[in-house]
């Protein structure tokens, strides 16, 4: 079953300097954000899948909030701040003990008690118990008990954790799955993902325009195909429109990432007057981290000028640019012109059969220990490396484990090597590969 990781989300939000991105950096278990001492680094916010006790959830650090400022950068961060709020399932709200209150904590925590959203309080660097008197002040905050933490030595980092997951499902016991298919039509604002969806249905489900971020939230819709009921999820754009170009990427970001863990494929629509770019390369990186299978769509193909070899030199420099994900299908659609849209629904159903799949034991061993006989893996440390056995441990998505008597020797240009061979001996066209590699018994 897939981790329905987007199903909790935590927004770490504060004034700037409390240590937000170094509770972030802690919680993920690793240094991801920029950490540094001048207020304002964290500009842009990030996102992480973190797993505390067989609970994933996704995090996110936002920049420092400055509620009143007019300063156009700290506008950019209140208002991804605000939209983190909105989204969130709950908000670590962190403030300073060694600090005390101050008048910026007392204008958030104003803001945050009329989210209607779950907070907990963080007192941060509280480094010992001599320090633990330091938060008393805090509960004047009127937002519940403090909760004292230091996130740069991970003190009580671990009753924190179990705190803020108390209502987060253990792995594998969210709801059952719906045996409907369901396609996540995803991309950048004003890509034609409504328009999709509306050549589809065959009728005006959602609202287009040419207003980027006109869809104000993720919409379902049923389509018929073939008697099968294929449910359509069409994601957001902006809920507001904003004069800060970060915020609309950020709301963007955000409501696909939700969209894309509700799908079984995400359809990837892309501009091809516009290429792709790295907020494309963005999302396509957010579906493959979440082991969805994924197919490219790129609209408004009845623009452009062409010839018989306009399609092939399009799709060419296209993965030039997918590198490590040239994996996934392309397929050129005009959503307007209703041109290859329900092809590219057939091609979505073969991905996600590709992604529902299982390769025989005897088949993989047959095939693959020939290619590993054939260029065996090399170590720096000049250790033999003997991969034994293969098999396939899961499906949906898939996930590969390969025995041997030193998996953490095996590099990574090998792992890619091993991922090669087994998209050319099975396919899996459209679907990231899970490899594992353990210790022989």
């Amino acid at each position: 079953m897939q981790k329905n990781i987007m199903s909790h989300i935590l927004a770490i939000v504060g004034r700037p300097n409390v240590g937000k991105s170094t509770l972030f950096n802690r919680i993920i278990g690793e240094r991801d954000a920029i950490v540094h001492d001048n207020p304002g680094v964290t500009r842009d916010r990030h996102y992480a899948i973190a797993e505390w006790a067989g609970k994933s959830f996704t995090v996110i650090d936002t920049g420092g909030y400055v509620p009143s400022s007019s300063d156009i950068f700290e506008q950019a961060i209140r208002e991804q701040a605000e939209i983190a709020i909105d989204e969130a399932s709950a908000v670590i709200f962190v403030v300073d003990a060694t600090t005390g209150i101050t008048a910026l904590d007392e204008e958030v925590a104003a803001i945050l008690r009329t989210s209607n959203k779950k907070i907990h309080l963080v007192v941060n660097k509280v480094d010992g118990a001599s320090r633990e008197a330091d938060a008393a002040p805090f509960f004047k905050l009127g937002l519940g008990e403090p909760v004292t933490i230091s996130a740069l030595g991970g003190r009580k980092i671990g009753d924190f954790l179990d705190a803020v997951t108390e209502s987060v499902s253990v792995n594998g016991q969210d709801e059952p799955a719906n045996v409907q298919l369901k396609l996540a039509i995803v991309g950048k604002p004003n890509v034609g993902k409504s328009s999709l969806v509306n050549a589809l249905l065959g009728k005006s489900r959602t609202i287009v325009t040419d207003v980027p971020g006109t869809t104000r939230d993720s919409i379902d819709s049923i389509l018929k195909y073939q008697k099968e009921e294929i449910i359509l999820i069409d994601t957001a754009g902006l809920r507001r429109r904003s004069r800060i170009q970060e915020s609309v990427e950020f709301y963007s970001t955000l409501r696909a990432l939700k969209s894309i863990d509700r799908c079984n494929v995400a359809i990837l629509v892309i501009d091809v007057e516009q290429g792709m770019d790295k907020q494309d390369l963005r999302i396509l990186e957010n579906i493959v981290e979440r082991h969805r299978g994924v197919v490219i769509a790129a609209n408004k193909w009845d623009l452009i000028e062409k010839n018989d070899l306009t399609a092939q030199a399009y799709e060419k420099a296209l993965r030039n640019l997918l590198r490590i994900y040239d994996y996934a299908p392309v397929i050129f659609i005009s959503a307007l012109q209703k041109q290859r849209v329900y092809k590219l629904i057939d091609m979505a159903k073969g991905v996600y059969a590709e992604q529902t799949k299982r390769i025989p034991t005897n088949k993989l061993n047959s095939l693959l220990l020939k290619d590993i006989q054939a260029k065996p893996p090399s170590s720096s440390s000049g250790k033999e490396i003997k991969i034994n056995y293969v098999t396939q441990v899961k499906t949906n998505p898939p996930a590969v484990a390969f025995f041997t008597n030193e998996p953490k020797l095996v590099q990574e240009s090998y792992k890619r090597y091993l991922e090669g061979r087994l998209r050319h001996h099975f396919g899996f066209n459209g679907v990231p590969l899970s490899l594992y590699f353990r210790k022989k018994k």
